[in-house]
């Protein structure tokens, strides 16, 4: 019944990327490293990093008629993603301009380019694809409205699909919006923002499993919320359950969130449970930070395989040694619920 396990609808941009030794302050300029121009996007990484693992995807997004665009459709081929939905022109490709610090901490500023181009009347021209995937993804890099218009096609023209958000950059959602997601996958500050308060904790408490229960009351089927070394939390009716982190040498973790979310949509759509899915995908997502880039740095389903790390706390292991079954990332929850 299904030709894609992974629709993405999102943003695909140039990224041009600076090394640098610390981010600058307002008013200040500081040297950096050589610039490397890497494809990237939201949406472009989702698809490919689904794609590296082997998951059937097929991309809807627009580039723009220039070279950073079509660096963008030769990296989704490459990849093994369908790039019939790459709609082309309109407005220059969009570009995302990142300092990387020495902690593989960076900072993005997006030109959105095409991405602000792509329409709720591309959505509903490309319904063929919503009818044939199993999961459909998306991020907010794409005007709001078309990401309102994903959620009215997955509704009524392909009801068995599975919808999923990452609020990014994070904005106030619509109540229609907030409701077709399950999950919604936030990091902490998108947490903020969507709890209303971009400063101090969200209102609830201050912990994060405080933070999943009230964003799971504002309508979403179910939260993920991902806390960086920390692992992350999975929220549901069923309960509220941590999900370990896989501990890696981080070099670059841009890209890093994009994988994750691709990796727990894909296996939600293969039938695992949200916690199993969240597992598997922090262990896509630590062997993304380990190299530098975003779409050049997503492992294979081999190599997350190989990525065989010691429960928190631990040295990280040599791949292909076993972890005790207790000390497997991904074999643990902890939690409300275990």
């Amino acid at each position: 019944m299904y030709d894609y396990d992974l629709l993405v609808v999102g943003s695909a941009n140039a990224d041009l990327v600076i090394d640098v030794e610390r981010r600058p302050g307002a008013g200040e300029t500081v040297l950096g490293g050589d610039l490397a121009v890497h494809p990237g996007g939201k949406g472009a990484n989702q698809a490919v990093a689904a794609a590296r693992l082997g998951a059937r995807t097929a991309l809807l997004a627009r580039v723009g008629d220039d070279a950073y665009g079509r660096l963008l459709l030769d990296s989704q081929r490459a990849a093994g993603v369908d790039t019939v939905g790459v709609l082309v022109g309109g407005a220059p490709t969009g570009v995302a301009l990142i300092t990387v610090d020495p902690s593989g901490d960076n900072s993005i500023v997006v030109s959105p380019g095409a991405n602000g181009r792509l329409t709720p009347e591309d959505v509903r021209a490309a319904a063929p694809l919503f009818h044939t995937s199993r999961v459909v993804s998306a991020q907010l890099e794409i005007p709001l409205e078309t990401v309102v218009e994903v959620v009215k096609v997955v509704r009524d023209l392909a009801p068995g699909s599975r919808f999923v958000l990452n609020p990014s950059p994070p904005r106030p959602l619509p109540a229609e919006v907030l409701a077709a997601c399950d999950p919604l996958i936030v990091n902490e500050h998108e947490a903020k923002v969507l709890l209303g308060e971009a400063g101090g904790s969200p209102s609830g408490g201050e912990e994060p499993e405080d933070w999943a229960r009230v964003l799971l009351a504002k309508g979403p089927k179910s939260v993920v919320v991902t806390l960086g070394s920390r692992g992350a939390l999975v929220a549901s009716a069923e309960g509220v359950a941590r999900v370990a982190s896989v501990k890696v040498d981080a070099v670059d973790t841009t890209g890093a969130g994009d994988s994750f979310t691709a990796a727990l949509a894909w296996k939600l759509g293969t039938g695992s449970s949200l916690a199993e899915a969240a597992a598997y995908a922090a262990r896509v997502g630590a062997a993304a930070v380990t190299r530098r880039g975003a779409q050049e740095s997503f492992p294979t389903a081999e190599e997350v395989e190989a990525l065989c790390c010691a429960f928190p706390g631990d040295n990280p292991r040599t791949p292909g040694r076993k972890s005790s079954p207790e000390g497997t990332a991904g074999e643990t929850l902890r939690g409300d619920h275990q």
